[in-house]
């Protein structure tokens, strides 16, 4: 059962704090802010919350790139953005990696 302790919990935050680091350099992109500004259209990257924006692009990478479940992926991210995120983060979340995986055999 997944904890706050599991160890591939604590990688996916450990990424979400780089990403979301980086994310105050200007001009800082990523192969999968594409996919993302396609998932959430309403949205440009520059609107969203930048640790909503950080955990997208953990969530989506490994999506993408990994033999991981997309619904572990999914609901990983959705328990990163409840504990780091706003109020209305995890709904935010839940909806654009839908999706991103409802168009993954697009991409």
């Amino acid at each position: 059962m997944k904890t706050s302790t599991d160890p591939r919990h604590k990688k996916r935050e450990i990424k979400v704090a780089k990403l979301f680091a980086k994310s105050f350099i200007p001009g800082f992109t990523l192969p999968v802010d594409e996919i993302i500004s396609k998932a959430a259209s309403d949205w440009p990257l520059k609107n969203i919350n930048k640790i909503d924006l950080a955990i997208l692009r953990v969530a989506t990478d490994e999506i993408l790139n990994s033999d991981t479940p997309d619904k572990v992926v999914i609901d990983e991210a959705v328990e990163i953005g409840k504990k780091y995120g706003a109020e209305n983060s995890a709904s935010f979340i839940n909806g654009v990696l839908g999706t991103i995986l409802k168009n993954k055999q697009i991409v």
